[in-house]
């Protein structure tokens, strides 16, 4: 952990509960009734599912998944994106905000990460859920653990990150919905005060995925989507099953106008016919794993994947980026394009030592984009995974320039540090 962090690591609690305090009050006036969703991977696509059935009767809490960012959308805020004289006004703005705001929705749906020692259960403490959805676990921003495991605190990072998303099952009032094949989800919840259900992706009975929908059948029901939702969106859609069913509201299963977050396994038309799959927004084993495997069982021709770095892994850098090759190495398609500095490093090399993978690798966007405007013929279906701005190789893609509004990251401040690298 370098100084920088390490200041904002012992002036966190003092400044997060500056604003908490405001924010409590208003929460108070408010007394929703609070369902906190969490998980390493796939927490915004429930937090978007819950919104599919309860439409206005809650308020969620998206792009606030962290202390600041739920205290300030409890006041009504959209917190710090720009200036940061912006701290400044909200220090000023919060306290009058605390007695003149507040939402007036039954439920309170927040979407919570666990991606910083203690960040979790400072926010589930404070919030004490009464329901909790636990999604997924794996290595998520495991950087940030290094340091606990370092001190001793915890054997393995896998052991803290664990322990971490935990806190939240902890401190839920009522009923914890759980991904029951992850054993490590049931031995943390298994002495908690709250009800558990355990869910299963074995009652799936049917799955069929393209690059444009998606359709999950079970027993006497099925879901259908417009995007091409990976197999593991099962333990979603049943953890939402179960939690209509706890709030006594009819469940909707046609999802057809599902909006998908952007870079969430969103469909593009390209252009001379490409098809573009953005799965952009983030990337660790888990994620990749689960978009690899997705487009493995889609039945399209001449696939392509484009592949972005994995951040904030620290000490398992090497690790799983290695890993990361068996995963591309196993689709089995036509060309695999690596971007950036550590798929250079350490998955291409392992990709080379594999026969019958065709395998390309650029530092930056810019290289890898003229690559493939020279040798896509409009006949692949590309899918784009990771980091590395690679929104903006999609944007130049496009058959329509405006669809480029529904790609991550078109905020300004991500346009300017886009412009730094030189892509504009």
């Amino acid at each position: 952990m370098d100084l920088k962090s390490r200041i904002s690591d012992k002036i966190y609690p003092f400044v997060a509960g500056y604003f908490k305090f405001w924010a409590n009050i208003s929460l108070k006036r408010w007394h929703p009734r609070i369902v906190m969703i969490t998980g390493s991977a796939g927490k915004t696509t429930m937090l978007n599912l819950v919104e599919t059935q309860l439409g206005k009767q809650a308020h969620y809490s998206h792009n606030a998944n962290s202390a600041f960012g739920i205290a300030f959308d409890i006041l009504g805020e959209h917190g710090v994106t720009g200036s940061k004289m912006q701290w400044v006004k909200l220090i000023f703005k919060c306290p009058i905000r605390a007695f003149t705001f507040r939402h007036k929705e039954k439920y309170y749906i927040v979407e919570t990460d666990g991606d910083f020692p203690g960040r979790a259960e400072y926010i589930s403490k404070w919030l004490k859920p009464e329901v909790s959805l636990w999604v997924s676990l794996g290595r998520s921003h495991a950087m940030c653990f290094d340091e606990v495991v370092k001190k001793g605190k915890f054997a393995t990072l896998d052991e803290a990150i664990a322990h971490e998303f935990a806190t939240i099952p902890q401190n839920t009032k009522k009923l914890v919905i759980i991904d029951g094949d992850n054993k490590t989800m049931v031995e943390k919840t298994k002495d908690i005060k709250a009800e558990v259900v355990k869910l299963s992706k074995s009652e799936l009975k049917g799955y069929k995925v393209q690059p444009d929908r998606a359709v999950f059948t079970f027993t006497k029901r099925k879901f259908t989507f417009h995007d091409p939702m990976p197999r593991d969106v099962t333990i979603q859609l049943l953890m939402l099953e179960k939690l209509m069913e706890y709030l006594d509201v009819k469940i909707n299963y046609n999802l057809s106008n599902y909006a998908t977050p952007p870079g969430r396994n969103n469909f593009f038309k390209g252009k001379n016919g490409l098809q573009l799959i953005d799965s952009s927004y983030n990337a660790h084993i888990i994620s990749m794993q689960t978009m690899l495997d997705t487009f493995k069982e889609m039945d399209v021709e001449h696939k392509w994947i484009v592949v972005g770095d994995i951040i904030d892994q620290g000490s398992i850098e090497k690790e799983e980026h290695e890993k990361l090759a068996d995963l591309l190495a196993d689709t089995k398609v036509e060309q695999i394009i690596l971007v950036g500095r550590r798929t250079t490093k350490y998955t291409y090399p392992a990709l080379q030592k594999k026969k019958g993978v065709h395998v390309m690798t650029f530092r930056k966007p810019d290289a890898a984009l003229k690559y493939l405007e020279h040798n896509l013929t409009g006949k692949e279906t590309v899918l784009f995974k990771g980091s590395q701005y690679l929104e903006w190789i999609i944007e130049k893609l496009l058959e329509n320039p405006e669809d480029a509004a529904k790609l991550p990251r078109q905020t300004a401040l991500y346009k300017k540090r886009r412009a730094q690298w030189g892509l504009n």
